[in-house]
C-alpha cells in the first residue's frame, strides 16, 4: 500500500466523501497511484474505468486521481456530471488542491475539493429515496485494483 495520508487524514477525508455525498446521488472516489506510465489525467481516466465508475445509474462519478511520488494528479467526472459542469469547473477545483498541495496541506485540499464537487453533484443530483451508495467511500490504492 501506498503509504502517503496518515490514518487520522485517511478518516477525515472518507468522512468527507461521505459527507459529501449524503446530499447526492453522485458517487466520489479518490486513488492513490504508485507509479505513471503516461500523464496524471490519461492514468486517471485508466483508473476511473479499472474502479467501473461508469456504471453509475446517473454517470455522476468523480474521480480525485493522486500520483504523489510524482506530484501529479487529476480530477475528472463522468458523462453526467460532466455536461452539467464543464471543464472550467474541474480546473477550479484542480487550481484549489494544487494551492493546498503547494503548502503540504494535501488532506485539507481534498477535503475541500470533496465538498465543492458534493455540492455541485447535490445541485444536480440530489438525494433520492432510492439512492444507494454505489462505490465504496475507501480511498483506492493502486494495488487494490
Amino acid at each position: 500500500m501506498l503509504a502517503f495520508f496518515n490514518k487520522e487524514d485517511e478518516a477525515r477525508i472518507i468522512a468527507a466523501i461521505q459527507e459529501a455525498e449524503r446530499n447526492t446521488s453522485g458517487e466520489i472516489r479518490v486513488h492513490l497511484e504508485k507509479k505513471l506510465e503516461k500523464d496524471a489525467v490519461t492514468e486517471a481516466r485508466h483508473t476511473f474505468a479499472k474502479l467501473e465508475m461508469h456504471k453509475t445509474k446517473a454517470r455522476n462519478g468523480v474521480l480525485i486521481f493522486i500520483a504523489p511520488e510524482h506530484h501529479q494528479f487529476a480530477i475528472i467526472g463522468d458523462q453526467g456530471i460532466h455536461e452539467q459542469v464543464g471543464d472550467d469547473f474541474w480546473q477550479a477545483e484542480r487550481d484549489l488542491m494544487q494551492q493546498h498541495f503547494r503548502e503540504g496541506a494535501f488532506a485539507e485540499g481534498l477535503c475541500k475539493a470533496i465538498e465543492q464537487v458534493g455540492d455541485k453533484l447535490k445541485a444536480y443530483f440530489p438525494y433520492q429515496s432510492d439512492d444507494k451508495n454505489e462505490l465504496s467511500d475507501e480511498i483506492s490504492y493502486s494495488k487494490d485494483i
